[in-house]
């Protein structure tokens, strides 16, 4: 059998019924024990399961069919349920808490709020902990990213000159505030596409698709939404930048593309106080 993944999901093999639960095979770590409340209603003896391992209380390895909110390698957005004198405890989605060390915290964490983290395996205890020092588990490597090309995103930290942002898991980005057309906020997973990758290696993402899919893709949603306000908005081509953004989260130059579009195609007319439907 394949090796053990710690703090991830594992397909083995049911070895045994006891009254407790399920014991799976898990080769030269011996048999793991599926507790009663994760047993599925129907199983056979011989057949195998996906079971995500983690330890007990006691760092004893157990399975479990419950998903976490991460996995080892993973960075996630973890609200802290408690702190002692060694550290924090995260939700992630499972009964035992994954503790976060009072040294890999970069300021003390508060009951009750939530951090961005990197779940991975401490060498020294084989403990599944985590570190909310994110830059040093950040891939520095070239990333081979084009224009355009998309991603996904989870919102990491605001700046002066936007929201710093994890790309794929992997690599740093930075969605530059001048690009925000919607509000977010730290933790968000989102869509993003690559529109620059830099000298540094780091990534320059927008929320937004770019050139001509982008248009096309709100010229359709414009299109609905005259078709749910008695065909017409009062937003024309010469409207404020800003009232666009607040009622349609684009930027001025996509909503006069997308208007162009629709007047092109015979859908809508302009008129002097705004768009009508046809």
């Amino acid at each position: 059998m394949n090796e053990l993944k710690l703090g991830d999901y594992n397909r083995l093999k049911i070895v045994k019924q006891v009254d407790f639960g399920l014991y799976l095979d898990g080769g030269e770590e011996g048999e793991i024990l599926l507790p009663n409340r994760y047993v599925p209603e129907t199983f056979e003896i011989g057949q195998e399961l996906e079971v995500f391992l983690y330890l007990d209380q006691d760092e004893r390895l157990i399975a479990t069919t419950e998903h976490p909110l991460a996995k080892v390698g993973d960075f996630a957005y973890l609200e802290c349920t408690w702190v002692n004198e060694y550290g924090a405890f995260l939700s992630w989605g499972l009964m035992k808490d994954l503790f976060c060390p009072f040294r890999e915290q970069k300021m003390r964490m508060e009951k009750g709020k939530s951090y961005i983290v990197f779940i991975y395996i401490d060498r020294d205890s084989y403990r599944i902990v985590a570190s909310a020092k994110i830059d040093r588990y950040l891939d520095k490597s070239m990333p081979e990213y084009h224009h355009g090309d998309e991603v996904d995103v989870l919102v990491w930290q605001k700046t002066d000159l936007g929201f710093k942002v994890i790309v794929n898991n992997l690599f740093p980005g930075l969605v530059y505030k001048n690009q925000l057309f919607k509000l977010i906020h730290t933790g968000d997973r989102l869509k993003g596409y690559v529109s620059n990758v830099r000298p540094d290696g780091k990534l320059d993402i927008t929320l937004q698709q770019t050139g001509r899919r982008e248009t096309v893709e709100f010229a359709d949603q414009l299109l609905t939404y005259l078709e749910e306000h008695d065909g017409f908005c009062e937003l024309g081509d010469k409207s404020d930048a800003e009232e666009i953004k607040y009622r349609f989260q684009v930027s001025k130059k996509t909503y006069k593309k997308a208007i162009g579009d629709l007047y092109r195609r015979r859908l809508i007319t302009i008129e002097e106080g705004g768009i009508r439907l046809v």
